[in-house]
């Protein structure tokens, strides 16, 4: 209940300031609860000129709403269409939401390349790493599962929270149930 109403509150707040401030800048500390960054172009805009487009709020809203989708309300089959329907299933935090959905849906092979496809979008993207090192412990591959801790390690850290997940769900006996 706590992390529901922290989650409320910040995007209460996030939408507070993406609404009234005059100039955003973006800043990712943690990965996926926001929308990954626009892409870039080749022209380089002036400061006073620095407002997001019609597209990007729309992305960043539609992103919002798949998210709570997963992690409010456990609709995946309604995330996994809303983030298809962004067409920006080339970004790693999508891409991995997708991955993550397909595995909570069961399907594994899907799931698979989802993450994949997320990793080769951004090989430092720390929440891909977390999510496909749980995948690999679901299907039993614990080694692969310690690559991806130690990969995790490497880009962000043993104190991270993706870190302590996965090294949780390893310290786990095989076969015993995950809970995350």
């Amino acid at each position: 209940m706590t992390k529901l109403a922290i989650r409320l509150l910040t995007l209460a707040m996030l939408t507070l300031a993406l609404t009234a401030a005059p100039v955003v800048s973006v800043v990712y500390a943690a990965p996926d609860n926001d929308p990954p960054p626009p892409a870039q172009k080749a022209k380089k805009k002036k400061s006073s000129e620095v407002r997001p487009s019609t597209q990007e709020t729309a992305f960043a809203t539609g992103y919002r709403a798949a998210y709570a989708a997963i992690y409010d309300r456990n609709d995946y089959a309604s995330a996994i269409e809303q983030l298809k329907a962004l067409g920006r299933d080339d970004s790693a935090a999508v891409a991995n939401l997708i991955g993550y959905s397909y595995r909570q849906l069961g399907d594994y092979k899907v799931s698979q390349i989802w993450y994949e496809r997320a990793l080769k979008a951004d090989p430092t993207h720390v929440k891909t790493w977390q999510y496909y090192g749980l995948w690999q412990v679901e299907q039993g591959n614990r080694e692969s599962a310690q690559y991806h801790l130690n990969k995790i390690a490497a880009l962000a850290g043993t104190s991270s929270e993706e870190y302590r997940s996965l090294a949780a769900a390893l310290e786990k006996p095989p076969g015993t149930g995950l809970v995350y």
